[in-house]
């Protein structure tokens, strides 16, 4: 059976997921720069909108708040998580793990077989919510941000079109009230 992680919320928030668009870049900037010491650029936000084929950015809208965001990339049959934040205020709410749950989705749709991501390696709540989804390590990228020296965990999930990755969204998403 797959299980929620321990601080999984159980009543989450009321949010809705929308496509981001360019009008949405600024609010997009403004949670970067709380939450990354190194934040992407607006050019990098708009350049990766406009790439529809490959790419799937969304933001999390509380009411017309934004409160977080996520980009996949999809090339062929492998699927990145390019990003993921989610607003200080609205951490441990659920918020980060609707926007991985889209994200996942998508790239299934997409027909992803593989997906992977990079985590601080000292972010563990991050890496349970990913372990939750499916996502195992797999290695390390040495000082990979290098605004801080700090090394990151690579994550992988290995078939994402398989019956267990398929029973765990459908588990995560009852969950999530979706």
């Amino acid at each position: 059976m797959v299980r929620a992680p321990s601080d999984s919320p159980r009543v989450p928030l009321l949010i809705e997921l929308v496509p981001m668009k360019r009008k949405h870049v600024r609010d997009v900037l403004m949670i970067e720069r709380e939450v990354y010491p190194r934040p992407w650029s607006a050019a990098l936000f708009f350049s990766e909108i406009g790439q529809r084929k490959t790419r799937h950015y969304v933001c999390a809208m509380h009411g017309k708040d934004m409160i977080g965001y996520g980009g996949l990339m999809v090339h062929d049959d492998e699927g990145h998580i390019t990003t993921i934040a989610v607003d200080p205020a609205y951490q441990h709410g659920g918020v980060g793990t609707r926007i991985l749950l889209n994200l996942v989705e998508e790239a299934r749709a997409r027909d992803a077989r593989t997906i992977a991501l990079e985590v601080r390696v000292a972010n563990w709540p991050a890496q349970r919510l990913y372990a939750w989804f499916g996502f195992r390590p797999v290695g390390i990228r040495k000082n990979y941000y290098a605004e801080t020296g700090e090394d990151a965990l690579v994550m992988w999930i290995d078939d994402a079109q398989s019956a267990e990755i398929t029973r765990r969204v459908a588990t995560i998403r009852m969950a999530v009230g979706r």
